[in-house]
């Protein structure tokens, strides 16, 4: 068996078939399996014994009577029966094209690559089966958030957030793996260093059925990123809570020496700018440094947004005190509130982003040059 696909299913029994089919199609000249491992309470497992009795290729089925691990353990559990080493994972429902998966076999075989994604948002992916634009931002922002906090182990990949991807199992240590959701794929590339590709996808309409996206999968999708990264995010949090603190305790010392509260605002901010950026080189972001712009550029970056992000937030101060006569104080402690999620993803995407490849090349080439001049030999 060259290849095993991996398909997590619940209650997508009008879907069977129709994904069967086009897999054959697909895969044709590649020994081929479909694994459906089944949480379904619908007539799903009957659909899957019904078309594998007369499929082109082999079909099992896993039903699982206990859910264990949601999504993701069922994708593991996938694993552990596949007969291939190479195993795709794709969404039962179709909107993970089985056409596009010749073009990952294709691109694993170039043998650099441990994993291969289907992204949405590579050159030429698209998103367009996404329901409508609340669920487009809801999925470039949970997308964002992931990549921040985990700027480096994904800082070469677009969509940590599909569910279609390609992966070498032995590349894999199915022990280490905790699956708590439905974003295995984010789960995998935290735990484990592989050498990842990306080729483009249109990620398409659902060929039948309702989506399962829903708040409580929201909810688990926090909890799962949380414990995947809790350490970075914590020592940020920490680090802003005793920056908050400090800022709210220099402008009550301020406005209680008789000085405004706009102004009071605006020494605070800046105080707590630069003591915030200082402990968040030495015990939030110093394993990202090496890797990172210079000190200064960091400073220059952190400083700018920083005091950006104050410029919006100090008038929307004033206007929560002048308009709905809120306490200064009550005001700027939700202002900060809401304004470190915006921090954390700039400094971990942008202040700590890893140097571009051209980047580094181009400031080797100057050193070697500058190197060969100064021993060169010359005359006095």
């Amino acid at each position: 068996m060259q290849l095993s696909i991996v398909v997590p299913t619940y209650n997508e029994a009008p879907n069977v078939e129709e994904l069967v089919r086009r897999v054959a199609a697909s895969t044709r000249g590649l020994e081929t399996e479909v694994i459906f491992v089944d949480d379904s309470t619908d007539e799903t497992p009957d659909e899957v014994r019904r078309v594998a009795a007369s499929a082109p290729l082999p079909v099992r089925l896993i039903h699982r009577e206990h859910r264990t691990g949601g999504l993701g353990g069922a994708v593991v559990e996938g694993f552990e029966a596949a007969q291939a080493d190479i195993c795709i994972v794709m969404d039962g429902d179709l909107q993970h094209p089985p056409e596009e998966i010749p073009a990952m076999w294709h691109r694993y075989r170039h043998g650099d690559v441990d994993l291969v994604v289907a992204s949405r948002y590579a050159g030429g992916g698209t998103s367009g089966g996404l329901a409508d634009n609340t669920r487009i931002m809801v999925s470039r922002a949970s997308t964002a958030l992931t990549r921040a906090m985990f700027p480096i182990r994904l800082k070469d990949v677009t969509d940590p957030m599909t569910g279609f991807f390609l992966v070498d199992r032995r590349a894999l240590e199915l022990s280490t793996l905790k699956p708590r959701g439905f974003k295995i794929l984010l789960e995998i590339l935290a735990r484990k260093t592989l050498r990842v590709a990306e080729v483009p996808f249109d990620f398409a309409d659902r060929h039948a059925g309702q989506s399962k996206a829903s708040m409580r999968q929201g909810f688990h999708f926090l909890t799962q990123l949380t414990a995947l990264r809790f350490g970075k995010m914590s020592l940020f949090a920490v680090i802003g809570a005793f920056g908050a603190v400090a800022n709210l305790g220099i402008m009550w010392v301020l406005t209680h020496s008789g000085m405004g509260y706009v102004m009071a605002a605006i020494i605070a901010a800046e105080v707590t700018i630069i003591g915030n950026f200082l402990l968040q080189e030495r015990f939030v972001f110093q394993d990202m440094r090496g890797e990172a712009s210079g000190v200064w550029s960091r400073f220059a970056k952190s400083f700018g947004f920083n005091n950006a992000e104050a410029l919006v937030r100090i008038p929307v101060l004033a206007f929560m005190v002048q308009t709905w006569h809120i306490s200064a104080v009550v005001a700027a402690a939700i202002t900060l509130a809401v304004a470190f999620f915006v921090r954390f993803m700039f400094h971990s995407l942008v202040v700590y982003a890893p140097r571009r490849a051209t980047e580094t090349a181009r400031v080797r080439r100057l050193v070697d040059e500058l190197d060969a001049q100064a021993m060169t030999p010359g005359e006095l």
